[in-house]
This record gives C-alpha cells, structure tokens and sequence, in this order.
C-alpha cells in the first residue's frame, strides 16, 4: 500500500484506520502502550501527505474511527442482552458511536493542517488542538472521555503523573512525546533533528521515572471491607427465576466469617424498589450482623425514578442515600424519552419513558467509624470533573457497578483502569464493587490490593488503605491546563502565521 503524498488517498485513509486500530492496543485489557506510540509515531507522515485541510479531516477522521471502533468494540454487548430485539442495532451503534467521536479529532487535524506552515509546526499545532478536542470530548453532550490517550500508562511508572497534571495533561503529553518522532518518518533526516524529535520522549521518560520514585508510603487504615461480587448476567440479573438466587447468594456471602466494618454490595443488587424493600433490607441486615452495609437499589421519588446507593447502619437502619447524577444517554435516559417511547425506543437500563432522572449531584457520604465517602455509581467513575466535584475531600472513593452490560472482553477492564485512574489523581483509596467484576479494593496510588476475577461470585475481604496527601491536580484539576494549551496554541499560530496573513 502506498501511503506516500503521491499514493491514492482512499489508500491513505485506510493506512489511517489501521493505525488507529494499533493504537487502541495500548487501552486495557491488552495494555501494549508501546503499539499507540508507535502508531501515533507513524500519523505525521499520512497528515504531512494531506494537500488540504479538508484530507486532513478525513484522515483524522479514519484513524480516530479505527481507534475508536475498537477501543469500543464492547459497545456491542448491551444489545445481546436481549438480542431478538436489539441485535440488529448493534454494528449501527458501534459505527455511529467511533464515528461520532472521532469527529472532534477530524476537527482537530482540520485546525491543525496549514500547507502555508513548516511540518514542524504543524506537528506541533497537531498536538495542540488534539488535546483541545480530547478537553471537549469529555464535556460535549455530557461528555464520553472513554479511551482517552493517559490510559495507556495505567499500568506503567508514567501513571503516578496524573497525581500532577490529571488526565487530559497526561493524554497530551503522550501526543507531545510521539507525534515529533514522526517528523523523522516524515522526511526530516539528520541525526540532530532526529535527536530533537526524541528529547520530549526523554524528557517524558525522566520526569515519569523520577516522580514515581518520590510517590509516597501507603498504609492501612486497619479497617476491613467486604466486597460482595454476586456474578448475575445481565439477561438473568431481573428474570424472576434468577433474580431470587442472586440475591440469596449476596446474602450468603454477607453472613459468612468474620465480621467486617463495612460490606459493599453492587449496583442495583436488590431486586426490588427502595419503597417495597423493607423485608429485604432487613434479611440483609440480619445477613450482616452488625456490619454496616453499602447497596445498589431503585427507587422512586413521585412521578421520577433513580440509581440509588443506600447506607445502612450497624443496626440495619437506612441513614446515608445517594443518587446518581451523572446517567448514561441512551441506557438509563433517552432524551425527548416520552417522544421515543411511542416508537418502542427506551434505554436499556431504564423501563419507561424519560427513563431514569438525575440526581444533585456529587455528594459524600458518611460510612460510619471509616469516614466520608464519594459515591461513584457506575458510569461516573470515567468522569475527573465529577470527583472534583466534590463538596469537600473524603477519605475514600467508593464505586458500585455493574459491568455486566460490559461483556467479558474488554469493557470491564477498561472501565476498572479508569477506576484506578481516579484514585491516583486524588491520592485517594477506591473501593469497587462489580456486579459480574471486576471488583477490587484499589490504593492512592491505584495499584489493586484485592479483587475478585471478572465472571466468578464470590466475596473477599480488603484493608481499606488510608489516603495520602492531597494531589496536585486535587487542587488545581484541569484549568491551568487548559488555559495552558489554549495560550500555548494561541501563540503557535501567531509565531508561524504565513507570510502575506
């Protein structure tokens, strides 16, 4: 295939989304960062081949659509819970969905290609808006920063960076370190420009090196928690023939051994509305023994419905209730849901209508002797700005999940190393609770000190590590960065602004 200035361009975009797909290597569960360097290493040569803007778009478009598509390739599976209904939409679904995304990256290439500009600054520009358009693609229609670029580290020494910068910062520095090297694949020969391509790589590498070498000490807050993981499949998890056994299985898993000081149940582990529940919680409550408890359930408020977490005390009393307020569009809401309704279109986690509503927002939660909680159902541990959110610092993180809408290939790995992501940048523990896995007890410093492997019930019993000093980024969160990059792209453009311009 020739990806030359000279080759045909359908030619190119396609080298484009196969470099795409490689990038997408580097996200959980196959963790092969070095495929997305080298994948992005290779994109300048394909850009810097584009005649006009608009091929550049198109380029950016088909790699961003092949990382896209693959890094969501587990957006197909909530449409095989019930397949007879929905399969169908399923290629629809993941087309539409990387296609979606990848316009904020067509968008970027677009601003960033200037045949009036040295290659060098658009590369540079390149790095610039992209990170921009990743910024946005976490806030746009609620925002979906899923796959982003600083995932690829999670299991790496450059992971403990996000404790500095956050996220996003950390996604464009991994533009910056790889998208220079590639001018060299683009023609810029010499061993003294080759050397300055690499020197943001070598400046990466140090500081990543050194300031995970300066991560401090985690202790144990000597504290136990039980992490309930009752492994219901989503087609089973409300069947009235299922339902019952999953939930006797919690409630085994509750009573055995030693007691804790807290039990963790998932989400929506209870099979019946919050109004109905009081028989049910006080089975659990007896289950427990003492223990307080932390549980996934449903509940109405008049004419609306949540996903709720509830708290209940050593006695069994219900004292803590959160809502969730960030919720999934088109899985437990659908706008204009009444309209849709009326053409057989629901989301698939809500059952009429507008579907679920949403709550306040971030609130904390007391646990008892352990301390104040941030409540994290499901969904919005993707999101930094929801953690940042936060009234005021707590002691852990605590998320509740059910990842049975995930499959059992990549979904569930990717949304657990966005879990982990978050408790790096608040030096913050995470406890996580997974309705099919993976559920872990997850330190300031992300690394997993328990867990449950993904498709197996069973529970396990965790040291609630203790928090370490606020982070950087806990401080600041994302707009000095922001700022950054806006300032930083506003004078490239101005410094390589054509001549006769």
């Amino acid at each position: 295939m020739n990806l030359s200035a000279g080759g045909p361009f359908w030619q190119r975009m396609a080298g484009a989304g196969a470099l795409g797909v490689l990038a997408a290597f580097g996200l959980a569960p196959l963790g092969i960062w070095v495929a997305t360097l080298a994948a992005l290493i290779c994109l300048p040569r394909l850009f810097l081949s584009c005649e006009t803007r608009g091929r550049g778009a198109w380029l950016g478009w088909a790699f961003a659509t092949g990382y896209f598509g693959y890094a969501l390739i587990w957006i197909v599976e909530p449409f095989m819970v019930d397949p007879e209904r929905h399969a169908w939409m399923a290629p629809f679904a993941l087309v539409f969905m990387a296609g979606g995304l990848a316009l904020f990256w067509a968008a970027a290439f677009w601003l960033a290609k200037s045949p009036g500009r040295s290659a060098s600054a658009q590369i540079w520009l390149l790095v610039l808006v992209l990170s921009l358009a990743e910024f946005a693609r976490g806030y746009v229609l609620t925002g979906f920063p899923w796959a982003g670029l600083a995932q690829i580290w999670v299991d790496t020494g450059a992971a403990q960076m996000l404790a500095l910068v956050g996220p996003n910062a950390l996604g464009a520095l991994t533009l910056a370190i790889a998208l220079p090297l590639g001018l060299s694949l683009a023609g810029w020969r010499g061993t003294r420009a080759l050397a300055g391509h690499a020197l943001p790589a070598l400046l990466f590498a140090a500081a990543a090196l050194g300031y995970s070498a300066t991560r401090p000490e985690v202790t144990s807050t000597g504290k136990t928690v039980r992490l309930i993981q009752p492994n219901a499949p989503q087609h089973q998890k409300w069947d009235p023939a299922y339902a019952p056994v999953f939930f006797q299985r919690q409630v085994g898993f509750t009573a055995e051994g030693a007691r804790p000081d807290l039990i963790v149940w998932p989400e929506t582990s209870i099979p019946v509305w919050l109004e109905n529940a009081e028989q049910t919680l006080s089975v659990i409550a007896d289950a427990a023994q003492g223990s307080p408890v932390v549980l996934g359930i449903q509940r109405r408020g008049g004419a609306r419905i949540y996903n709720s977490m509830i708290y209940l005390d050593e006695s069994g009393a219900q004292v803590g209730l959160y809502d969730k307020h960030h919720l999934v569009p088109f899985g437990e809401y659908v706008p204009f849901g009444d309209l849709m309704a009326r053409f057989g279109l629901y989301g698939f986690a809500a059952n009429a209508g507008q579907g679920f509503s949403s709550g306040p927002g971030a609130r904390l939660i007391q646990l008892g002797a352990l301390g104040r909680a941030l409540p994290l159902i499901c969904y919005e541990a993707i999101f930094p700005q929801d953690i940042l959110a936060a009234p005021d610092r707590p002691e852990m993180l605590l998320q509740i999940t059910n990842d049975a809408w995930f499959g059992t290939w990549s979904g569930p790995y990717q949304h657990l190393a966005q879990a982990r992501m978050r408790a790096i940048e608040q030096g913050l523990p995470m406890i996580r609770t997974a309705n099919t896995g993976v559920s872990a007890m997850i330190d300031p410093l992300g690394r997993i000190e328990a867990s449950l492997p993904l498709g197996e019930a069973g529970y396990v019993d965790a040291q609630l590590l203790a928090p370490v000093s606020p982070t950087l980024y806990a401080r600041t969160g994302d707009s000095p960065v922001l700022l950054l990059l806006i300032v930083l792209t506003l004078g490239l453009l101005r410094i390589t602004r054509p001549a006769g311009r």
